[in-house]
């Protein structure tokens, strides 16, 4: 038999893979271990087995899927609900308890306009005309003089304050559902609930401001919760809250199955699952019966700079959809602060201990974390360049949605890969070469093995100094989810110090532990790796946990594998970008385009347009569609609210389904020149009640609109933002809403007139007009029966209708 070497033990002090021998127990003095390490049979292997890693991915990829199927997939079982979308509302009153109240109010909005400096409509001036809604409003009869509350619902789900009331706004099914619940039980409430059936919510929530500028019960109003119908399924969820943090935290405590991230899209409704509905709705019918009990309801107004300011910003995240953890801006600013400065305390110790070459091994191994970035974004950002050379769509992966790793995930990863290592072999040669010089009594044999362990140890606390700066960063500005962040620094931290920190000198670098890892990485895991399906992002943060060339290589060639399949079959088109269930957003629209250019007087062109705000050509869905449609970019269209550069369009039988008649008519009826120059004009809009007009504001220092008819101011005069050079007034009214419209402009006393440029900021023209109507051509019916199945019809506040008439006027 072979016996063991002279001066071999069972363990090993170095924790490497020996051959010929160990050395002995890990309580030794350096004295001992030196002596062993200079018996020349003692050979250090810096190597991981690459099974165990590749084992660790894998179950890393399913576990990732598993808590995003059990966070944001897994749902309650759905009731019956044909009966919810039957019931009206006095059916629920005459099944409410006897104890309540319930008051229904016919509320019609005959004018209103809400003039915007910011956000998504920055440069725009809302108005509506006839405007109808349904508010019903529920509150135990015995306090029908104290406080109220009202519940406002629109299609979106936030949550803001108001003054003395709650208000809440849905499909009317589920609304009709949650009123039947608040009505057995707002006997016993401290306050009343609203429930507003509204209508003008698409064109820019004109029906919640219709209501909160002009209905009498809206001055009671505390509290608004907005739920919005989005995406293509899941659990719902709160993706937005506050300012003031009371609600989100109530309703933490009572949510049935809450679901809320503070990090946090398809409106086709036959993809909502029922589960989904039974989810929200049961979920608000808690926070709404609780809500509306309580007395501690925040008073007065507050705004989000007054929280901001206050430190009293709500931080919330849900844990697998089970439990909600909610916490204040104060203390998160105390936890983010206290782990920041020991944090940086042990960086200061752990530098100033090991000094110039620790300083120099920390900065290279930073690189390392950098290079590895750059490349994997590098690597996606190459792919995403290739995919329209390819494929007729970029984002071929809409309805196949695991190719997103193959043809994202997989580049990544193989460039986090490339980038560390590259950065890994200037650590390790650095290291090398210092090696003697911090470790004079080193066996030379073992030098390079040691190195490569040290190189490992240096690229994994580089990992824990990223999230440090992140989690400095996000606790200076702020941000809500720095707590990924601190979760991402502490428990890799922690683990590391477990089990592989150590004090003395002596001891030589180990390889690091499996069970480092698993610890380290469980919890950050658990809270991300649901959104990391999402957001295919923080997975590319582990790849700095791997750092063997050797350990790695199973891991790279079944990414290359999954990277070249997936690309194959995009190029190969086995999977359809868009499907029945995924389709694509297009738009068809019957243009009239009667727009004057430079003064002057021109024929009306008519077509048909088909256009998408989906990246990628519209050629398979022309040829599809057949009726002569010609793609390119030649054909320029202003929508006024947007522009069109790629599009495709057939005259095909555009000349049939409108008349002259229906063109919109822009006529100077006075302009009076001098120092301050001012011009009436009258707008006459036909048959839409829908439409948009652009004001060039480098000419025009400020407007007034009115309704011809009744000489109702409808935008007073006033400062007006705007945007590139216009300020854009869309409108939107019922089936009374007027069409005749007086526009006064005031000039700006130094306005310059420029030449003709694209149409889109064509500062030559004063005006430009789009008006909608909601009418099929016949033309239109004839594209629409062709459509391709995997394409839905986009329509949202700035879109036109499916006949849409351009015209415009001239600077003069």
């Amino acid at each position: 038999m072979r016996q063991r070497p002279k001066g071999a033990s069972s363990k090993s002090n170095l924790s490497g893979a020996v051959a010929s021998g160990e050395t002995s127990n890990r309580d030794n003095s350096s004295g001992k271990v030196n002596n062993v390490l200079k018996d020349k049979n003692v050979v250090v292997v810096a190597k991981r087995s690459s099974y165990v890693l590749f084992t660790l991915f894998v179950l890393a990829i399913y576990g990732a899927w598993g808590v995003y199927h059990y966070q944001f997939e897994s749902l309650p079982v759905p009731l019956t609900l044909d009966q919810y979308v039957t019931e009206a509302i006095e059916t629920i009153k005459k099944k409410a308890h006897w104890e309540v109240d319930m008051e229904v109010d016919l509320f019609h909005a005959k004018y209103g306009a809400n003039n915007l400096v910011g956000g998504l409509f920055k440069g725009k001036t809302l108005v509506y005309s006839d405007l109808n809604h349904v508010v019903l409003r529920i509150m135990p009869n015995m306090h029908l003089k104290q406080e109220k509350m009202q519940f406002w619902s629109l299609p979106t789900l936030t949550l803001f304050l108001r003054q003395k009331e709650l208000v809440i706004a849905v499909h009317v099914w589920l609304l009709c559902w949650l009123a039947r619940g608040v009505s057995q039980w707002a006997h016993g409430f401290k306050n009343a609930v609203i429930f507003l059936f509204n209508t003008g919510e698409e064109e820019g929530l004109n029906g919640a401001h219709s209501f909160i500028t002009q209905h009498p019960w809206s001055d009671t109003v505390r509290i608004a919760i907005d739920l919005e119908a989005m995406g293509i399924g899941g659990k719902s969820g709160i993706f937005q809250a506050g300012p003031h943090p009371w609600a989100i935290e109530n309703f933490a405590l009572v949510a049935k199955y809450p679901s809320a991230q503070i990090v946090a899209q398809n409106d086709k409704l036959k993809l909502l699952k029922p589960g989904s509905l039974q989810h929200l709705g049961e979920n608000m019918l808690a926070f709404l019966l609780h809500t509306a009990a309580s007395s501690g309801l925040p008073k007065g107004k507050a705004t989000e700079s007054d929280i901001e300011s206050s430190q009293e910003k709500a931080i919330y995240f849900d844990v697998l959809g089970t439990y909600m953890i909610t916490f204040r801006q104060r203390l998160a600013n105390m936890l983010y602060n206290s782990v920041i400065l020991q944090s940086l305390l042990l960086w200061s110790t752990s530098l100033l201990m090991g000094g110039y070459s620790a300083a120099l091994s920390l900065v290279l191994s930073c690189l390392s974390l950098v290079l590895m970035w750059i490349f994997s974004i590098s690597f996606s950002a190459v792919v995403a360049f290739i995919l329209p050379l390819i494929s007729s769509s970029p984002v071929q992966f809409v309805s196949s949605p695991w190719l997103v790793v193959g043809l994202f995930g997989a580049p990544a990863l193989l460039g986090a890969f490339s980038g560390q290592h590259v950065g890994f072999i200037v650590l390790e040669s650095y290291l090398s070469r210092t090696l003697p010089e911090r470790r004079k009594n080193l066996p030379a044999n073992l030098q390079s093995s040691v190195a490569k362990l040290d190189a490992e140890r240096w690229l994994y606390k580089a990992g824990l100094l990223q999230w440090l700066v992140l989690l400095m960063v996000g606790n200076y500005y702020r941000i809500g989810s720095t707590y990924l962040a601190l979760a991402w620094l502490v428990s890799p931290a922690f683990a590391y110090g477990l089990l592989e920190a150590t004090l003395s000198p002596a001891r030589l670098p180990k390889p690091l532990k499996t069970l480092t890892l698993l610890i380290g990485l469980f919890v950050p895991f658990l809270l991300s790796s649901g959104m990391v399906i999402r957001l295919c992002a923080t997975i590319i943060g582990t790849a700095v946990r791997f750092v063997s060339v050797g350990a790695k290589m199973p891991i790279i060639i079944a990414t290359s594998v999954i990277f070249v399949v997936s690309v194959g079959a995009v190029w190969a088109g086995v999977f359809p970008p868009f499907t029945d269930d995924t389709a694509r957003a297009v738009n068809v629209v019957h243009v009239v385009d009667a727009t004057n250019t430079n003064g002057e007087k021109l024929e009306p062109v008519s077509y048909i347009s088909l256009f998408s705000t989906t990246p990628g050509n519209l050629i398979k869905e022309a040829d599809h569609i057949g009726e002569g449609f010609v793609c390119g970019t030649s054909r320029h269209l202003d929508f006024v609210t947007f522009s069109v550069n790629y599009s495709c369009w057939t005259d095909k039988g555009a000349a049939t389904g409108w008349l002259e008649s229906d063109i919109p008519a822009i006529h100077v009826d006075k302009d009076v020149k001098g120092e301050s120059r001012e011009t009436e004009i009258s707008i006459d809009t036909r048959a839409s009640t829908r439409w948009s007009l652009a004001i060039n504001t480098r000419e025009v220092d400020d407007f007034q609109l009115k309704d011809t008819d009744s000489s109702e101011e409808l935008i007073p005069l006033g400062e007006k933002s705007s945007v590139d050079g216009w300020h854009t007034i869309q409108f939107s009214g019922g089936r009374k809403a007027p069409t005749k419209f007086n526009l006064s402009l005031f000039w700006n006393k130094n306005g310059t007139q420029t030449t003709t440029g694209n149409m889109k900021n064509d500062s030559s023209l004063l005006l430009r007009l789009r008006t909608d109507v909601d009418r099929s051509t016949p033309p239109m019916k004839t594209v629409l029966q062709k459509l391709p199945p995997w394409c839905s019809q986009f329509g949202k506040s700035t879109s036109p209708h499916t006949l849409a008439f351009l015209t415009s006027l001239s600077i003069f």
